[in-house]
Formats: C-alpha cells, sequence, structure tokens
C-alpha cells in the first residue's frame, strides 16, 4: 500500500510556482513589456473609451482548467485591458492630482514582493520594522513622536479620530459620543466625514466650516474659534480638528498655526491632511506652510503625489494610537514586544498584516536624493506656472484662485452678461470636448458655488511640450464653442 503511493506521487507532476529558473525568464518579458507602454503611452487615449461592460464580453467567465503562456497572457493585457485603462501616468493626464511612479519605486516594490513579509510586528521581520523607523527625519521615534505607513490618508484620518475618541471617552467616562464635535473646513476631502461616521460622531456634530474665495477658501480661525464656542455653550465637546495643506478642489491651505492654537485652547486632536502639498514641503520655498505643526498631533501625507512612491503616508504623535488599536492574541505574544523594547506596527493601523513598504521609499531617496526630488517638485510647479501664463494671456479666460503648487484653477468666461448658468454650461461643454477628444484629461470641481477646471501638473512623463499642447487644444474647444454662440 506504502509503495503504490509513493509510486503515485512520483508520478504526479509538480506544480511550482516559484521556480528559479522560470522566475529568471518571465521577469525580463515582464520588463520589456512595461518600458513599450510608457514608450507608447502618447498614443493611447488619456481618458478610456469605453462602455460599461466592455470586458465581460471579451475575456472567459471561468479561469482556466489548464495554464496559459505569459505571451499569451499579454497579449490580452494590450488588446483588452489597455484599452479599459485610464491612463494615470500619461503625460497628457492633467486630472485629479498625479501619482506618480519611478524606476526606484518599481525596484523597491519588486524587493517588498520578493521578501513577502508580513510584517505586523518586530519579530515578524525587524528590518520591515526598524527601516520604516529609520524613513524620515520629522518623524523620528524620540519622546512621543514615531511614524508609520498607512495605506492611504484616509485611512490615517480614520485612525487618528479613533484614538481622538477613546482618550476623550478615557476623560469624560461617560461613554456618551452624542457629545463629541468634530471640525474642518467645507473644502476638506469628503473622506472625512466618511471616517467621522465610521467612529461613531453624529453627522449633526460634523462642522464643515464655510470658506470664502476671498480667503483663498481657507479655514478661518476666527470662525472655527466661534464655531467651537457655540458648541461648548449648547454642552458640546470639541474632539478633533482636521486641518489641510492643499485641498483637493483648489489646493487651499489652512493656517496651521493659527488654527492649531484655538485647537489646543479647548483640548482638540489637531490632524493636519497633508497629502497633496506636504510633500512640496521638502522645498524651503514651501515650508512656511508647515508653521505651528509641532502644536499638532498627527500629520499625513501622500508620497504618491510627488515622492514618485505609490499609495501611502504616515502618522505622527502614536502613544493614543496605540493604546485604542493595540491587540495582543495569544499567538502573536513573543520576548521582545512583551518587553516594550520594540514597536509592533499592527497596533498603528487598522489591519494587522503589513507589506514592507518602507523598501520602496528607502530605495528612492537613495536613488534620488533630496536635491532631484526637490526639482521633481520644482519643474512641476514651474510647468503649472506655464499653464497660468497661458490662461492669464487669453481674456476669454480667468484664474479663480491664485495658483500655489502645481494645480491652476481656471474657466471660461467669455462674457459675464450671459450669466453664471451659461458660463457653468460652457465650461461642462467645453471639459467634455476636451476629454472626448482622448488627448487630455482634466476633471472639474465646484468651489464657493462656481464651476471650475482644474489643471493639475505632476505625471512624472509631462514635459513643458505636453502642457503647451494641452493649452493649444483647449483653446481649440474654446475657439468652437464661442462660434456657436
Amino acid at each position: 500500500m506504502g509503495k503504490n503511493i509513493e509510486s503515485n506521487l512520483a508520478n504526479t507532476p509538480h506544480f511550482n510556482p516559484l521556480n528559479p529558473q522560470e522566475f529568471r525568464k518571465q521577469p525580463h518579458e515582464m520588463v520589456d513589456f512595461i518600458p513599450d507602454y510608457y514608450q507608447n503611452i502618447d498614443s493611447y487615449p488619456v481618458l478610456s473609451q469605453v462602455q460599461p461592460g466592455y470586458l465581460r464580453a471579451n475575456l472567459p467567465q471561468n479561469a482556466p482548467s489548464l495554464p496559459e503562456s505569459l505571451e499569451t497572457i499579454l497579449e490580452d493585457v494590450k488588446n483588452q485591458i489597455i484599452p479599459g485603462m485610464t491612463h494615470w501616468l500619461s503625460p497628457n493626464f492633467f486630472a485629479f492630482f498625479p501619482s506618480t511612479v519611478s524606476t526606484a519605486g518599481f525596484l523597491g516594490e519588486m524587493l517588498c514582493t520578493c521578501f513577502n513579509s508580513v510584517g505586523f510586528n518586530w519579530i515578524a521581520s525587524p528590518a520591515a520594522t526598524e527601516l520604516e523607523m529609520l524613513l524620515p527625519k520629522s518623524f523620528m521615534f524620540q519622546g512621543t513622536g514615531g511614524g508609520v505607513i498607512q495605506n492611504t490618508t484616509s485611512e490615517a484620518i480614520l485612525v487618528t479620530l479613533i484614538a481622538a475618541r477613546d482618550k476623550a471617552l478615557d476623560v469624560d467616562g461617560s461613554g456618551n459620543l452624542n457629545k463629541f464635535v468634530v471640525y474642518a473646513s467645507d473644502q476638506t476631502h469628503s473622506t472625512f466625514a466618511k471616517a467621522c461616521k465610521m467612529v461613531g460622531i453624529s453627522p449633526r456634530n460634523i462642522r464643515l466650516i464655510p470658506t470664502t474665495i476671498d480667503a483663498g477658501f481657507s479655514l478661518s480661525p476666527i470662525q472655527l474659534k466661534a464655531a467651537v464656542e457655540a458648541d461648548m455653550e449648547n454642552g458640546l465637546v470639541p474632539l478633533y480638528l482636521c486641518v489641510t495643506l492643499g485641498t483637493t478642489s483648489t489646493t487651499a491651505v489652512d493656517p496651521i498655526e493659527l488654527l492649531a492654537g484655538v485647537a489646543k485652547e479647548h483640548g482638540m486632536w489637531v490632524h493636519v491632511d497633508a497629502a497633496y502639498a506636504g510633500s512640496a514641503c521638502i522645498c524651503p520655498e514651501f515650508r512656511h506652510h508647515l508653521n505651528g505643526v509641532e502644536l499638532v498631533d498627527s500629520l499625513s501625507l501622500s508620497p504618491h503625489k510627488w515622492l514618485l512612491s505609490g499609495l501611502d503616508c504616515w502618522v505622527k504623535n502614536p502613544t493614543a494610537l496605540v493604546k485604542a488599536l493595540s491587540t495582543n492574541p495569544e499567538y502573536l505574544r513573543n520576548k521582545q514586544s512583551e518587553s516594550d523594547s520594540v514597536v509592533d506596527f499592527k497596533d498603528w493601523k487598522v489591519g494587522t498584516g503589513r507589506r514592507f513598504k518602507s523598501l520602496r521609499l528607502w530605495l528612492i531617496f537613495r536613488t534620488y536624493g533630496v536635491v532631484n526630488l526637490q526639482d521633481h517638485i520644482r519643474s512641476d510647479v514651474g510647468m503649472a506656472k506655464i499653464f497660468e501664463d497661458f490662461v492669464r494671456s487669453d481674456p476669454r479666460f480667468e484664474i479663480v484662485v491664485p495658483r500655489e503648487f502645481g494645480l491652476v484653477c481656471f474657466r471660461l468666461n467669455p462674457d459675464e452678461t450671459f450669466g453664471s448658468d451659461y458660463t457653468e454650461l460652457s465650461n461642462q461643454k467645453l471639459l467634455d470636448w476636451v476629454n472626448s477628444t482622448g488627448r487630455v484629461y482634466m476633471t472639474h470641481t465646484k468651489a464657493g458655488g462656481i464651476y471650475v477646471l482644474r489643471f493639475a501638473v505632476g505625471a512624472t512623463l509631462t514635459g513643458d511640450n505636453h502642457v503647451v499642447a494641452a493649452w493649444k487644444l483647449i483653446k481649440e474647444g474654446a475657439d468652437a464653442l464661442l462660434k456657436t454662440v
């Protein structure tokens, strides 16, 4: 009986999904595919032109019973996947905010996948924990400070809200969440209100304080103080303030120092959402936007927007965070963690497992150095300035909000006598036409009731020539649109 089993096992084909010899071959094919994609990316429509459901009609519904070659799979990527992609790395992508990558970022991602670390605590991968602790000097592990790579800035807001809530509940003792109030401007990212609801804050107690175009859509410390004092008079408890450094709609900058001063008078947790513009502060000319950051409890930024990395962020000041999120099941207990001599990042985030993401940032910092990263940011800001000058040179257009970083907020405003409804409709038509060409992709927003076109410079492959070509296309669309008036 035993011999028959051994014989059957010997004749069974061996499935080896990580064959070192095969691995030497297939990644070379992929490495050839990726540069070819980047070289040809200009030829693809930036905004995908497919209709909903297109992929279901073009690919099998079930996984194949037998393996297929990588060549066959890559052909399907070319013919079926790429047509359904909106090409975020196209040099003609000027929508939303950029999502940058780089050769060093790719190499770091390869190493991250190579080690396949699940670094929930120190002993699970000491290097994964300790490299992350060494990264940025402003988040060094000294005193109560420290930083952690979260999955997104949205998650950073969520976990700091949890920490602020639990800290306040410890002080209050009543367990009454309905008394807590949170504050932000009406320009704060929509994820803020979502995160507040997730931690149990009543929608009635989410204060999105109105901003004005005259103030550049920044949150007013005077208005914040008035809102806080009114809530306290009604028996409510100020809990959390979200300050934004570079809002999504217009890149407005809230005054950190003044707002934190108001919040600290009332014992509030202060979080700075610096997802977009925080990276720009590696350049000395932008660093003043961080004045007062020493007063805040947490800060998050997204390196993917300007530091040539994938989607991550840091959170500062972890003491309350760890207390709120710490778990210690028996199967994760170990001497090092029990001795409090190490950091276990599982207690700094929602999930337990975590990848070795710091490798990617480490490779970027070492491969390019601070000087090249600064030049990269300044180049994007310079191209945005070129576009801004184009807009100002054409009397049919206007700048809606002064440009600070790499985003230009503008609109077509040929004749004010037609009224705001006509102006909004004209800009909608212009945006639809530009995007329908496939040659450029932009998005819009509404700020202060004004329909605004957003031109966000920052894709890794974008150059001056792409900005010039985009402006020519926009003018072409305006010419055609205004001929029909």
